[in-house]
C-alpha cells in the first residue's frame, strides 16, 4: 500500500471501478509506482452473479416410482454421500458407466454387485481407473450420468 494516502489515490481507485463496470470486465489489477520504494497496488473485483442450473432428476424403477412422491413430502432432504452404503469418488476426473461407448454398463439400478466388482470408470489424467465397490449389495441408486465430470469425494452410486 502506498504512503501516499491522497484524494488523487481515491479517486484513480474510483476510475478503475468505473473503467471496470464500462468494459464489463469481472477484475482489474494495476501497481502504480510512487517511487523506488512507494507504490500502491489495488485489485478491483465485481462480484458476478452466478445462476445454479437445478440439480438433474433420476427416475427410479417403475415399481418404485408410484410410492416415491408419498415419501419424498415427508422424508427429510437426504445428502446421499452420508449413506452408509454411498460409494464416493475418490478422484477428481470423468465418470464412465461402461468400459467402452456403446456397450453395456457395468452396472444397472437392482444389480447385485460382489465387493471388489468394477461399478465404474474415472478417468483422471488420461488414465482409466476403475472403482470397485466397497462392499457387496444391491445398487439402490446411480447418481452420476456416463461423461460428466466428477470431484473427490462426490457421491457416485449407492450400493446396499
Amino acid at each position: 500500500m502506498s504512503k501516499h494516502s491522497t484524494d488523487a489515490d481515491v479517486s484513480f481507485i474510483q476510475a478503475l471501478a468505473e473503467l471496470l463496470n464500462k468494459n464489463e470486465l469481472t477484475e482489474l489489477s494495476v501497481k502504480r509506482e510512487y517511487g523506488e520504494a512507494d507504490s500502491l497496488e489495488v485489485r478491483v473485483v465485481k462480484q458476478a452473479t452466478i445462476m445454479a442450473a437445478p440439480a438433474p432428476v433420476y427416475a427410479a424403477a417403475p415399481a418404485a416410482a408410484v410410492a416415491a412422491p408419498a415419501q419424498a413430502v415427508a422424508a427429510p432432504v437426504e445428502d446421499p454421500a452420508q449413506h452408509p452404503g454411498a460409494v464416493t469418488s475418490p478422484m477428481v476426473g470423468t465418470v464412465y458407466l461402461s468400459a467402452e461407448p456403446g456397450t453395456a454398463p457395468f452396472v444397472t439400478l437392482g444389480a447385485t454387485v460382489s465387493e471388489g466388482q468394477t461399478v465404474l470408470i474415472i478417468e483422471a489424467m488420461k488414465t482409466m481407473n476403475h472403482i470397485p465397490a466397497p462392499r457387496a449389495g444391491i445398487v439402490r441408486r446411480i447418481l452420476v450420468e456416463d461423461g460428466n465430470p466428477v470431484e473427490y469425494g462426490a457421491p457416485l452410486m449407492i450400493v446396499e
